[in-house]
């Protein structure tokens, strides 16, 4: 795919400010981490792993230039040219965020460039590097909407004059924030300062006004905290690092507080996630990068009570963060459905930031073991296989009706992939003074510096399809120092260090080491085995982890998971689709959990997987109403590469018990019924109408679901129609109510026949409309006819049902 050409940039002039600046303290090299560990950067880690490897190649080939050309058809960079005044317009497109996902994707480019030159792509960026430049005003500002709009009532993110409403949803400073990120990688990547130049000139101007004593107001989003870091970690100037700090020490402070951006309370006293989750991990990012380079204790031990509340009692077993998709964000302590799980990609990819920062703080591989579940599960489900569709959310049980999309509106997610993904080798090794640490099994070379000697390590993984891993060590002359392999919690006795998650029965078989062909004891030490010695050129360690089936249960408190298991196998976690059992239908099996699960690498599967092949029994309902059962076989892959064949049935949770399992409805004419509905912009998730999952009470969340959001005040109907007219004489509706509150029973609700060409109302007297413990039910005289409506009247918010049915 060609890369668009953009107009040409005027030269760009900078002020003598930053020109004295420059002059008197130079460009820093980059130090190697301002954490007690110091990581190994992914432009020091060369790749050779099949699996990531190819995940590299299709997110430079195809991921980046499709999100260059989606930015492109979008307007979204349409937009800097206009604000630069290269092109006549306004603004194209309907968010004030949309500049942060350009940003994001130059980011993920220059990371790409410094692994894989690409003069057709290093051109391209630093034509739109120019055109960003001359969209700059004089004074440093950079915010499209309010350059191309200034102060108008067109748009929300212009209605007022810059700076303000901040706390309230402007995304002014968050977008900055990304821009730093990105022109810190694209300095390091190709030494050249026109990218960081513009985001010293913005930083420099929020400097000057935000602060101590000046707008003590902080953003709705946060970002630019992580950004600041960055770009002090590049230049060493110490005001963006007290600038950052001053945005997190401000929340809590101000009139506008809210859970949902963290703002509730000042960032030190925290000690439960709450709001939206990748705000959230974003801050907590930053609050690791303020504590290790403030060495503020405060922070330290706010980000392990958080770290705690979240892997104690928020995290799914993919690693994603945020169940609530009305707030994308966090939900009670151990909420955590499948269906409606909201698991958003950004989130994901946040958690892996924090994690990684944590480790280097503590230096303990549970951190790790976070991230690799995170990273194997939550991340890479956001992007398909061929790199050219996406997931926002990332459910982990479908009905069906789940497809990736091409792109979104709100486009974070597929344009934080893309820069994302290439910066994976970064979180593979680590080095602290004698120690250096490996963290991810992927096959790799690197190199560190140990007492002056520099030491070559090569890595050559079979994960994530067998337990295998061996190490080659070629240091200079012989060197003392110890090789930290972290053992994994797959690999142990624990899936995540709480005891939110366990496994059904312990391993067979423990870590083995070898070194030079002679079996090693080891000790551990914080998740690590500890290998020290004087290491000699060629010495050579081989590691077999257990690797097989792991049958994992849930915490008793996570109701949606009582009587199941989820499977798992190395850092990957399984799920079940519907293309890979007999009948397609994934939503009614039981499973035994003390079988003997049997692993199989298909080759041809999915680019190439590991299965988990079993059997379970397929419960239905006969005539009478009881629960009839046959044998039916399955196999489960890997939950990454879910929804790449189509839309299918999923399940990652299996049911082992009958009154966890949903058995099929016995046949009802209903659920072949045309649906149809007067918002016609919620067909997508129409089929809950008649899908026969009907919930056990009327508060049951995990059940498929209508609604009419966002119309309130209004009537609305949904119409079943049948080949053939059919003969009722009741009708029963099970009402949504959604635990946010943003979903609720109808203020009425009627019910119709067709009647010719007329609608005539069933004769009954009333119609109740029952609370959580039972469903609303009428009788009626019996009706013949070939369609029915259901009317429901709403009140001051939306109304929703899980089911309707006619008997």
């Amino acid at each position: 795919m060609k890369y668009y050409n953009l107009i040409p940039m005027k030269r760009f002039y900078f002020s003598s400010s930053i020109l004295i600046f420059f002059f008197f303290q130079g460009f820093a090299q980059q130090k190697n981490s301002f954490y007690p560990i110091n990581p190994v950067r992914f432009t020091e880690v060369k790749i050779t792993d099949s699996f990531w490897k190819e995940r590299m190649e299709t997110n430079r080939e195809v991921t980046i230039p499709i999100a260059f050309q989606r930015s492109e058809e979008s307007g979204r960079i349409k937009n800097f040219r206009v604000a630069a005044g290269l092109e006549k317009g306004t603004y194209n497109t309907g968010r004030g965020y949309d500049d942060s996902d350009v940003y994001k994707v130059m980011e993920g480019a220059a990371y790409s460039l410094n692994q894989h030159p690409d003069p057709e792509l290093e051109k391209y960026m630093d034509d739109l590097i120019g055109v960003i430049g001359k969209a700059q005003e004089e004074d440093g500002y950079l915010f499209t909407v309010k350059t191309i709009l200034g102060v108008s009532d067109e748009h929300r993110d212009s209605k007022k004059p810059k700076w303000v409403e901040i706390e309230e949803g402007s995304h002014e400073l968050y977008n900055v924030g990304h821009m730093y990120e990105a022109a810190v990688a694209y300095y390091n990547a190709t030494g050249k300062r026109s990218f960081l130049d513009i985001a010293i000139k913005s930083a420099d101007l929020i400097d000057s006004e935000f602060g101590w004593g000046k707008l003590e107001i902080v953003p709705g989003h946060q970002e630019i905290e992580i950004g600041l870091a960055k770009l002090y970690e590049a230049t060493g100037e110490k005001r963006y690092l007290n600038l950052a700090k001053f945005f997190l020490d401000k929340r809590g402070e101000n009139e506008h507080k809210t859970t949902y951006n963290q703002s509730h309370k000042k960032v030190t006293e925290q000690d439960e996630a709450v709001g939206h989750s990748v705000r959230a991990a974003y801050m907590y990012t930053a609050m690791a990068d303020m504590a290790a380079l403030t060495e503020d204790k405060a922070y330290l031990e706010a980000m392990d009570r958080l770290w705690h509340d979240i892997v104690d009692t928020k995290l799914y077993i993919i690693g994603g963060i945020g169940a609530a998709g009305g707030h994308e964000g966090f939900g009670d302590h151990y909420e955590l459905p499948n269906l409606r799980a909201y698991n958003e990609t950004c989130a994901g990819i946040a958690n892996v930031f924090w994690n990684y920062r944590l480790f280097l703080t503590h230096g303990d591989a549970k951190y790790i073991d976070v991230l690799e579940r995170s990273l194997y599960n939550n991340v890479l489900s956001g992007v398909s296989l061929n790199g050219d569709t996406f997931f926002y959310p990332n459910r982990l049980e479908s009905r069906g009706h789940e497809v990736r999309s091409e792109w979104f509106g709100t486009s974070c997610c597929p344009s934080n992939i893309s820069r994302f993904i290439p910066d994976v080798p970064g979180y593979i090794y680590a080095q602290n003074d004698n120690d250096v640490y490996v963290n991810l099994f992927i096959s790799s070379k690197t190199d560190f510096s140990i007492g002056g000697q520099n030491v070559v390590l090569e890595q050559t993984s079979q994960l994530p399809w067998s337990g295998k891993v061996d190490f080659m060590v070629l240091p200079e002359s012989p060197t003392d120092f110890s090789l930290r392999i972290r053992i994994p919690g797959w690999a142990g006795e624990r899936p995540v260090p709480s005891d939110l998650y366990a496994f059904d029965r312990p391993l067979d078989k423990k870590t083995e080491i070898w070194v030079n062909g002679v079996k090693v004891s080891y000790r551990v030490e914080k998740g690590y085995a500890v290998i020290q010695r004087k290491w000699s050129a060629n010495d050579k360690v081989q590691v077999t982890f257990p690797y097989e089936v792991r049958v994992i249960t849930a915490h008793p408190d996570i109701k949606e998971n009582q009587g199941k298991i989820a499977l798992q196998a190395g850092p990957m976690v399984y799920c079940i689709e519907g293309f890979d059992i007999a009948n397609g239908q994934t939503n009614h099996i039981r499973v035994d959990k003390n079988q003997n699960f049997g692993l199989t690498y298909e080759k041809d599967l999915l680019n190439g997987v590991m299965t988990v092949n079993g059997k379970a029994s397929f419960l239905y309902e006969n005539a009478s109403g009881n629960i009839e059962k046959s044998p039916i076989d399955f196999k489960a892959i890997p939950y990454f590469a879910w929804a790449n064949r189509g839309g299918s049935e999923m399940e990652v949770w299996l049911p082992t018990t009958e009154k966890a399992a949903t058995p099929v409805a016995y046949p009802k004419s209903t659920y072949d019924a045309k649906v149809s509905t007067s918002k016609e912009q919620r067909l997508r998730s129409l089929y809950a109408v008649n899908d026969s999952y009907a919930p056990l009470t009327e508060s049951n969340e995990e059940v498929p679901a209508f609604n009419f959001w966002p119309l309130k005040k209004s009537t609305e109907w949904i119409v079943m129609e049948f080949d053939a007219p059919q003969t009722f004489s009741s009708s029963t509706v099970y009402w949504q109510k959604s635990k946010d509150g943003g979903i609720i029973y109808p203020k009425s609700w009627k019910l119709y026949y067709k009647n010719g060409e007329n609608w005539k109302a069933v004769s009954t007297k009333k119609y109740p409309i029952n609370g959580d413990e039972a469903p609303s039910g009428i009788s009626f005289k019996k009706v013949t006819s070939d369609a029915f409506r259901l009317e429901i009247t709403m009140d001051e918010k939306p109304a929703g049902l899980y089911e309707w049915e006619l008997e």
